[in-house]
Order: C-alpha cells, then sequence, then structure tokens
C-alpha cells in the first residue's frame, strides 16, 4: 500500500482570497496596518498562531499573536458568509481525486495548517466527507514543518514514509515531507513559486494536476 498526503490551502483549494481578508481584518481590528495579498500567501501552510506572529516579524507567539489568532477565528465564519467565499477547487483536483480513489493501492489522507472544522468545513462543501482515510490539522499537531503531521498520519496508516508523498504548494509542505523521509511533490498553481519549492526539496514539479497522477502511475505503482 501506498499514501498521499495532500495539503489543502493553496493545493486542492484557492482560498487565499479568503484567508487575506480575515487576516487583514483582524490586523486592522487590533489597530495594525493592513497587510498584502503576498504576505498572506507567504504564511499560508503555517498554524495560525505561528503565522500571525511571522507577519508581525516576531520570532515567537505572544499574547498579543495569541488573541488576534482567537479573533481570527471569531470573525472567520462572519467573513466568509458575508463575502460569499467558497474556496474553489482549483481546475483538475476533482478527477484527480477521483482517479486516485479508485486505485486499491493507494489511500488518501490530508495534511493542513487549518483546524479540523475549517478541513471539515471544506470536505463537506465539495463531497469529500469520506475521501481521506486519515488527517491531520493545526489542532492535531505542531505546525508545519514539523513532520508530526506526516509520522502520524503513516503510524495511522499502517505505511512507512518511504511510501508516502506530500503533495503541497509551500515549501513548509516540503520541508515537512523531507524531514519525516516521504516524498515531496510541489504543485505550481499554489501561492509559493517553483524556485522556492524546489529549494525546500521538492522531488518533483506538478504543473497540472494530471502530472501528480502521472508521477504516481510511475513511482507508487
Amino acid at each position: 500500500m501506498k499514501l498521499a498526503l495532500f495539503d489543502c490551502d493553496g493545493t486542492l483549494v484557492d482560498s487565499a482570497g479568503l484567508i487575506h481578508e480575515v487576516m487583514a481584518r483582524t490586523f486592522e481590528d487590533f489597530g495594525l496596518e493592513r497587510i498584502s495579498l503576498d504576505a498572506t500567501k507567504s504564511i499560508i501552510g503555517l498554524t495560525l498562531d505561528i503565522a500571525i506572529a511571522r507577519l508581525m516579524h516576531q520570532p515567537h507567539v505572544d499574547d498579543r499573536a495569541l488573541a488576534m489568532t482567537a479573533h481570527y477565528k471569531k470573525i472567520y465564519g462572519g467573513v466568509r458568509t458575508e463575502m460569499n467565499f467558497r474556496e474553489p477547487l482549483f481546475d483538475g483536483i476533482a478527477p484527480l481525486l477521483a482517479a486516485l480513489m479508485a486505485k486499491d493501492e493507494l489511500l488518501l489522507g490530508a495534511v493542513t495548517g487549518k483546524s479540523r472544522r475549517g478541513l471539515d468545513q471544506i470536505c463537506a462543501s465539495h463531497g469529500y466527507e469520506k475521501t481521506f482515510f486519515v488527517s491531520r490539522t493545526a489542532d492535531d499537531c505542531p505546525s508545519k514543518p514539523h513532520p508530526a503531521m506526516v509520522t502520524e498520519c503513516c503510524s495511522e496508516a499502517g505505511i512507512d514514509a518511504k511510501d508516502t508523498v506530500v503533495i503541497g504548494d509551500a515549501i513548509y509542505d516540503m520541508q515537512m515531507a523531507k524531514s519525516a523521509g516521504a516524498s515531496a511533490i510541489g504543485v505550481a498553481w499554489g501561492y509559493a513559486s517553483v524556485p522556492e519549492l524546489i529549494e525546500a526539496g521538492a522531488d518533483f514539479i506538478a504543473r497540472t494536476p494530471h502530472d501528480i497522477l502521472d508521477w504516481m502511475e510511475r513511482h507508487h505503482a
């Protein structure tokens, strides 16, 4: 058996617009300058408290970062509804997941910096409640690039890290995969650049979701 672990934001769904609007409002509500979209994209994938601390150029999470984290979570649902954000799947993701789910020798999982509630919400909105055999979120493990999300998913699935591939759009996904001893596929349609993904350890760059299927058939057949 093989295991494919997917990041969520920037890999499966295009959620940058929503994340940015909630983050920008959080900064404004705390009397800070509204951050840029590029700044938001640079921290997508990290656990929320660490992401906020990094956006404030702080080396550690302090009380203000924790308060802002709580505020972000409080206003998230309202902003999502108000602005009608729905975090659409990237083109080609639906057929990719359908093709991978049809493979008896392959299990799918999710490893995300989102909360458990956030992942469940995404899965419910796209009909993927039963797609992922294993999953780890920011509620379960230390922030990426710590390898715990991968190692715990491998342990639960009973599959060795060498038989596992992590698919993500962030440098943190690549670093997490390599630290855990798994393969790493970087996706070119997400929020980090291809050179950044390669420098972070990507074994392969997928330009389209179909490229992931091709890679899986060559390496995890």
